[in-house]
């Protein structure tokens, strides 16, 4: 008896024996099996985008000014909702404040989301709000209006007394905001352009009569975070987070020209705990980062310390300051800074802590660790006598206490003086530690790690040979020699 096949399952027999004819002959084709190899490659990227992003697959994913801005609250609006143009001309100042005073109702059910889409969106100065993100297409732009009469005039800081560059009051930042909780500022790497380029004019003419305004100012606030955004062109320091908490900086751009652009600093935390900076790239025209807890005895009197600090995973620059500063404002205090994995490259100065006679407060349990130095003028600096103060009636006995810093795996090439560390008489520095340091000098003059009034440890061998001001200890930290020359001054400014 012959048995017969459904219809469907005899086909399917013929199929897999047509299949087993053909695989042979298919992959004789050496160009037929480079085909399938790359559909096979194709596939398994497919299925690994799919995997990590959760939501679907594009080839063109992460490219395109078409990209959907994901919605990050409960609510969302876009900023054309409330009149916004984005042609480059139209003030689009009324469209932000529609679209925040929205936001604000929305606090109690989770916050809200204003889009800026794709485009130039000049603005004066505006507010944010609790509970918000802003968040920047890609390819969006929002330009700082550059009359300065649109900018509101604000109380000097506390911690700053009469004015950090004028006394009496300073202009506001292009998006400010005091007392806030819960804001976040992020996007597909759009960009908040402050057209500092009149401020810089006006102010190397003296033509200001305030002290400049930041790009982004955050106080009294906490639960900050900004990620994947540009920031460029401020008129004064770039992002400056004052006496808030919890504050996070993550994959950011921070562009400013290198020279002529006076006092854009990076990221200025002032009086800010429990504050996380990483993977970002800062190339400026002064420090990219600058840690700071307010001014001689204006900041005494505020009382604020920077504290709880983390810095790690930057490439920086900074050819007229420094890549990464502590001071020279540090009249608060600043303790618990940790500064790792982070290059510093075509820099006048690497990392430095900057202080003075007047500022009182402390410097105290930094770390620094894993540093690359790549063409630095001067690698590591700590200088005591920073003499920048807001006024003449600075306490001269209030004297700011420097210890407990260590150096760990610092490296480097092209740096003509890699360690300067200027203590004096009435501040030494104490308790500071280098270990596995190996930096190559471009200066083969003898004194070129420069230290007084210093006291400390090198453990094992370090690159260039110490000053004769610190301790030696082997690779297990055995003691070698203690030495009998900390108060030995050996600065040479000239090199």
């Amino acid at each position: 008896m012959v048995e017969t096949l459904p219809v469907g399952r005899f086909q399917l027999q013929q199929q897999r024996l047509e299949l087993k004819r053909w695989i042979p002959a298919f992959l004789s084709s050496h160009k037929t099996l480079f085909v399938l190899l790359w559909i096979a490659a194709f596939g398994s990227v497919f299925f690994w985008q799919w995997n990590i992003g959760g939501s679907g697959f594009s080839i063109f994913a992460n490219v395109g000014p078409g990209r959907p801005m994901p919605k990050m609250r409960p609510f969302a609006f876009n900023l054309t909702d409330f009149g916004g143009v984005g042609d480059g001309v139209a003030d689009e100042t009324a469209a932000f404040e529609r679209a925040i005073l929205a936001i604000s109702k929305f606090g109690k059910r989770g916050g809200a989301q204003l889009n800026v889409p794709p485009g130039k969106w000049l603005t004066a100065p505006f507010n944010l709000t609790s509970h918000m993100t802003l968040f920047l297409a890609e390819d969006a732009e929002i330009l700082g209006i550059q009359d300065e009469k649109r900018w509101a005039l604000m109380p000097p800081l506390p911690s700053y007394g009469y004015g950090r560059e004028h006394n009496g009051s300073r202009y506001g930042s292009l998006i400010h905001g005091q007392n806030l909780r819960d804001v976040v500022i992020t996007g597909h790497n759009g960009t908040i352009n402050g057209q500092g380029q009149s401020w810089w004019k006006k102010y190397r003419q003296k033509l200001l009569n305030h002290s400049r305004g930041p790009l982004v100012q955050i106080m009294w606030s906490s639960d900050i975070v900004i990620s994947d955004i540009t920031l460029r062109d401020s008129p004064f320091w770039t992002f400056h987070p004052y006496d808030c908490k919890n504050v996070t900086v993550r994959n950011v751009t921070i562009l400013a020209p290198i020279f002529e652009a006076p006092n854009t600093d990076g990221i200025d935390p002032d009086s800010c705990e429990d504050m996380v900076i990483e993977d970002c790239y800062i190339s400026v025209g002064d420090d990219a980062v600058a840690i700071k807890s307010g001014w001689d005895q204006y900041g005494v009197a505020y009382g604020r310390p920077s504290r709880n600090i983390l810095i790690r995973n930057l490439i920086i620059r900074s050819m007229v300051s420094a890549g990464i500063s502590i001071g020279s404002e540090m009249s608060g205090g600043v303790s618990n800074v940790t500064v790792e994995n982070v290059l510093v490259w075509s820099s006048r100065r690497a990392v430095r802590i900057k202080t003075a006679v007047g500022r009182g407060g402390y410097v105290r349990d930094i770390t620094y660790r894993n540093l690359t130095f790549d063409n630095a003028r001067v690698g590591i600096v700590i200088k005591t006598d920073y003499n920048e103060h807001p006024d003449d009636d600075f306490d001269r006995k209030a004297l700011p206490i420097i210890r407990d810093i260590s150096f760990t795996e610092i490296h480097g090439h092209g740096v003509r003086v890699p360690v300067r560390i200027h203590g004096s008489k009435d501040i030494p520095i104490r308790n500071v530690t280098f270990r596995d340091i190996s930096i190559g000098i471009t200066y083969k003059k003898k004194h070129i790690f420069q230290c007084a009034f210093v006291e400390g440890r090198v453990i094992g061998t370090i690159f260039p040979a110490p000053c004769e001001n610190l301790d030696r200890y082997d690779e297990e930290e055995r003691l070698v020699k203690l030495s009998a020359a900390q108060n030995v001054t050996d600065i040479d400014y000239d090199i």
